[in-house]
């Protein structure tokens, strides 16, 4: 027979939630100050895609802004770029609801995309790069001073990757940036979030996801190798995730090989110690219990 629930046990998905919020929002809120992502008197264009990241990104400015000590607007992008069967009501009924400013764009990039590349052939570069110039336009347009998108913490870390093992670049998603053309300031205020918090959250919010059917049957893109691979890595080895991406907040120039970035090739010894210099050869001082633990030849 079963036990009827505890008033505890009832209340623990609410818990989880009011958790999930407050982390989800700390994370942002930290990554904006960190890079001084938002400023007084700012209007952030949120690139609103339809899938669960852009959407939880509006959902979590909203709130910071009804709580930050500082002014700003905000305004909610669509790019409609006349996928077939694309539900074009969707995001208009949505914002609408809820009361926010938005501005749907209607652009067929669908049609240029599936005209230049070939069948079976990855869509995302090309049409990435229509939609980013757009994008530019309208925030010209609207007056928008930031354009904001949902990229989040796994994001820069695949991106990562995929430059290292296909691009021969160390280079990722920078938080902050500007644009091509120099007059747009492209901001990810997710940069700090966990693709698998945005997951949760996105269910219990219920936004009203919309597929991307032009790109979403290519399974074997290279991004989802990458993103298959640091999911194992998670499983097997917790915490390797987070060690990485705190390594891109931490980078030793001196210990690379780029000659832009360090001056190789004018380095010579100066008998000066440095804090910063090859600690290959310096004695270790280890634990005591590590240095009395027995050798395997004993």
């Amino acid at each position: 027979m079963n036990q009827p629930l505890t008033a505890r046990q009832a209340d623990k998905p609410r818990v989880e939630m009011n958790k999930l919020a407050k982390r989800l929002r700390r994370e942002t809120g930290q990554a904006i100050a960190d890079f001084n992502m938002i400023e007084a008197g700012d209007k952030i264009m949120v690139c609103l895609s339809g899938g669960k990241d852009s959407f939880a990104l509006l959902d979590i400015l909203l709130y910071l802004r009804e709580h930050a000590p500082i002014d700003f607007d905000i305004v909610a992008v669509n790019l409609d770029q006349k996928q077939p069967g694309f539900p074009a009501e969707v995001l208009p009924n949505y914002l609408t609801q809820i009361g926010v400013p938005f501005h749907i764009e209607n652009e067929d990039t669908y049609s240029i995309v599936k005209r230049v590349i070939p069948e079976g052939k990855t869509t995302c570069s090309l049409c990435s790069r229509l939609r980013r110039g757009v994008l530019y336009r309208v925030a010209g347009e609207l007056g928008a001073t930031k354009i904001a998108l949902g990229h989040h913490r796994d994001d820069i870390l695949q991106t990562l990757f995929l430059n290292m093992f296909f691009g021969g670049k160390l280079k990722s998603m920078p938080p902050k940036l500007m644009s091509d053309d120099g007059r747009n300031i492209v901001i990810r205020p997710l940069a700090y979030c966990r693709e698998k918090d945005l997951e949760a959250w996105a269910e219990a919010r219920a936004f009203p996801i919309i597929p991307c059917n032009l790109c979403g049957s290519q399974p074997n893109l290279q991004r989802q190798q990458v993103k298959q691979m640091l999911n194992e890595w998670d499983k097997r080895f917790p915490g390797r995730i987070e060690t990485m991406f705190r390594s891109l907040s931490n980078v030793v120039p001196s210990h690379l090989l780029d000659p832009r970035l360090f001056n190789f090739r004018d380095l010579k010894a100066t008998g000066t110690p440095d804090p910063d210099g090859d600690l290959a050869f310096d004695p270790v001082e280890l634990p005591q219990a590590v240095q009395f633990m027995p050798r395997e030849d004993d």
